[in-house]
């Protein structure tokens, strides 16, 4: 005990804002249900492995740990419901801890001191940090499509026909159905939902019932929960909505919510399920196939795609010194030991061993435990507007933000995101001069256009299209070896590509906007190319729509096509004239009041059509949908005179600090939100895609006398060929709802990255990707 008393001094309890790391190590992914477990300091409340506890003890001076283990085993069905115990002890320099003089006595200290018995009972008491940061995330998530509040709230008409429902035991009142059950919040009527076009749900009674009555709100029975929330449907405004009165709603028809257990699937998990269902599920996940789980190095669950040389690998390998000189002092160290770690996890083998026996009856979750990067994931959507909420989120747009990330954190020494990294021309034909100009720009992936048009079955899918309107009428059930999906080849969407666009821009030869050809090449390859087919649009209803489609990606890739080679002999560039200063633009009224109507906001509609250039209501529905999610969305529309200063700017100190927590200076963060308007989201963009320049900028913007020219990046090059690496395929019928499957080849073999199942990939579904990683062959 007198040895406890030593570090009495530093034994804290935590308090209120305290972060408290219990849930896995700060260096590697052990937790408490690892074999060893994890210690927890009772000092700063981090979590350490077995591996790594005893070197922080030794640099921290730090000696007291809380070392929690949990083992995980399957309760008996009365138990389920009772809450986890935790196997917790306070120990110092046992077997399985850390022996800071391993020449001493060894000790084994109980929670017999008051203090540390306090700090521990406050660790195992506190919210875990990580914990709390999903709850947080949690809390900006949306289902599918955000619900709006019923027309119906507050005048719901609601009949005394003394009816009482049960809070379980519900019939369909005409049929035999026990579930899909709606109850009508006017009359009481439980009543069965619609049928699907697979055969399940109901046998359309509820909506039969609207259709005779006109009684608008129905809750779905088993989706009611004890804080008042249910799935709750409304006929006339067919669609699902929010009813802020549905407690009082049914409390008239004697139902009690704080007694009610949710029994049933919402609708958006039942459409999760049947985009699981859905008939891609089964190509993507190999699921009609015997598929062989895989173990060892890069094969850890939870596998990513910028697994590549030079990149993750960089950090693996430099992991044992970003660990030895990490003081937690700046964000770049953090950013750097969260991506050691996330290297090490999957690519150590050190979370993907194989078990001695395999049970074949045992689900192939269970075979290896993975990795769950919880510190990762909250560190790199910090301040994000996307990626720091549990929303649906975009593999590319991810992926776009971690190599950003990647640079910004990388000063003073090479940037390993530069294999994706490609220098873009774009040249520019003016249509009244013949003259031409050249613009070059970064880019860190390859959009490919999806031209469904271009379909080579497109006579069998409009067959299909009709057949499933006949299918859904008369209640008949399509059978998945009668389903169509659109065929386009892969030349034609690099043909598409490759093709000039036609635009409207300012030419300063003829001193005013023109028509013009922008033709788009790249100028350099990289080492590692990154292609995403852009397999999304909008439908003739102007609801986003994912395209169903299949597209021949080779497994061998030439784009010696797309090689661009600057001014060419006999071209004239067109002169750097400045564009006039802006003036209020003309805006088509009637295209603005066309999207009003749809509901969105009146100032966005503006911003629409004039970014667009009045070219029409598809183009400006294109952008309103590209960016709703903008902060500034529905900001009035502000045409921006870029050769005046606004010197009376000041900078939103909540994004200042955002930017700052992100290794940027307070002059460079104050720049980005100057540049774009305090738009956190905007700056967070504008500065990691400006951040060679930040300096000049700045110089700039000062008036200084000399200006040093930008540092322009350097890019690899060589030749166009490539071979496909790896892809991303993404399931389900929604862009806001889904799943995604990862495939990977490695020593020549394909292997099927899928939550927890790892498995040899038998037939890899090369035409249903999503995002494509080819790598550069050298003949």
């Amino acid at each position: 005990m007198e040895k406890l008393r030593n570090h009495f001094t530093k034994i804290l309890i935590p308090k209120g804002g305290d972060k408290v790391y219990k849930d896995e190590c700060m260096f590697n992914f052990d937790t408490p249900e690892s074999e060893t477990g994890l210690y927890v300091c009772l000092n700063t409340f981090h979590g350490w492995s077995k591996e790594h506890v005893t070197k922080y003890s030794q640099k921290s001076g730090n000696c007291v740990f809380l070392h929690l283990r949990r083992n995980k085993k399957e309760l008996p069905p009365e138990k389920e419901m009772e809450p986890e115990k935790k196997i917790a002890r306070l120990a110092i320099g046992v077997e399985g801890g850390f022996n800071p003089d391993a020449s001493k006595k060894r000790y084994e200290y109980e929670e017999h001191n008051s203090l540390a018995q306090q700090s521990v009972a406050g660790i195992l008491k506190a919210e875990s940090a990580l914990h709390l940061a999903e709850v947080e995330a949690a809390a900006g998530a949306w289902d599918g499509e955000v619900r709006q509040v019923t027309k119906h709230a507050d005048t719901l008409k609601q009949l005394d026909n003394g009816i009482k429902v049960p809070p379980n035991g519900w019939k369909c009142e005409h049929c035999d159905k026990t579930d899909n059950l709606w109850l009508n919040l006017t009359d009481g009527k439980i009543l069965c939902g619609r049928r699907q076009l697979d055969g399940s749900g109901g046998n359309n009674h509820a909506v039969e019932h609207f259709e005779k009555t006109k009684y608008p709100l129905s809750v779905k029975l088993g989706t009611i929960t004890q804080d008042g929330n249910a799935d709750v449907y409304s006929y006339d405004e067919d669609d699902m909505v929010l009813d802020p009165n549905l407690v009082k709603h049914l409390a008239h028809f004697g139902i009690n919510v704080k007694v009610m257990e949710k029994t049933e699937k919402t609708m958006l998990e039942l459409e999760i399920d049947y985009n699981q269902r859905a008939w891609e599920w089964s190509r993507l996940t190999e699921s009609g196939t015997k598929l062989v789980p895989k173990f060892g190095p890069g094969f850890a669950v939870m596998q990513v795609l910028f697994t590549v040389p030079g990149f993750v690998e960089r950090f693996y390998h430099l992991g044992q010194t970003i660990r030895e000189s990490y003081r937690g002092s700046n964000p770049a160290e953090d950013f750097n030991v969260q991506m050691s770690k996330l290297a090490h996890g999957l690519l150590s083998g050190r979370y993907a061993v194989a078990p001695d026996t395999i049970d074949e009856n045992l689900d192939t979750d269970d075979l290896q435990p993975g990795i769950s990067p919880l510190m990762f994931r909250t560190l790199v959507g910090k301040g994000h507007a996307e990626f720091s909420t549990k929303k649906q989120q975009d593999s590319m747009e991810f992926l776009e933000h971690i190599i950003k990330m990647t640079a910004c954190n990388s000063a003073g020494a090479a940037d390993p995101g530069s294999c994706f990294k490609f220098e873009v021309e774009d040249k520019f034909v003016c249509s009244a001069s013949g003259k031409v100009r050249y613009v070059t720009r970064p880019d860190q992936y390859l959009p490919l256009p999806v031209p469904m048009e271009e379909a080579v079955n497109k006579e069998e899918v409009a067959a299909y299209q009709a057949q499933k309107t006949d299918a859904q009428a008369s209640q008949k059930v399509i059978q998945p070896e009668e389903q169509v999906r659109a065929k386009i080849p892969f030349d034609v969407c690099l043909s598409k590509l490759a093709s000039p666009e036609q635009i409207v821009a300012y030419s300063s030869a003829a001193e005013k906007e023109v028509a013009m050809q922008k033709i788009t090449r790249l100028r350099t390859f990289p080492d590692y190319l990154v292609i995403q087919l852009v397999k999304f649009g909008i439908g003739q209803d102007w609801v986003p729509m994912k395209y169903d489609v299949s597209i021949d990606m080779p497994e061998s890739l030439d784009l010696s096509v797309l090689r661009g080679f600057g001014l060419q002999p006999g071209e004239e560039e067109l002169p750097e004239t400045a564009a006039p200063s802006p003036k209020e633009p003309e805006i088509d009224a009637e295209i603005v009041q066309q999207l009003a109507e749809m509901g969105f906001p009146w100032e966005a509609c503006r911003k629409a059509v004039h970014l667009t250039g009045n070219s029409g209501t598809e183009a400006a529905m294109n952008w309103v949908m590209e960016h709703m999610g903008d902060p500034d969305f529905a900001d009035p529309l502000v045409i921006k005179n870029t050769s005046s200063r606004n010197d009376n700017f000041t900078p939103n100190e909540e994004g200042l600090a955002m930017l700052m927590s992100m290794g940027f200076t307070r002059e460079q963060a104050a720049l980005a939100l100057k540049e774009t308007s305090n738009s956190l989201e905007r700056a967070a963009d504008w500065i990691f895609s400006h951040q060679h320049e930040l300096d000049s900028l700045l110089a700039a913007q000062s008036g200084a006398a000399a200006v040093p020219p930008p540092q322009k990046p350097s890019y690899t090059d060589g030749p166009s060929k490539y071979e496909l690496t790896a892809f991303i395929s993404h399931m389900g019928t929604s862009i806001f709802v889904g799943h995604y499957v990862c495939h990977i080849k490695k020593d020549g073999e394909w292997t099927i990255f899928n939550d927890n199942k790892v498995s040899k990939s038998v037939d890899p579904p090369l035409d249903l990707g999503y995002i494509y990683l080819y790598k550069r062959v050298s003949t």
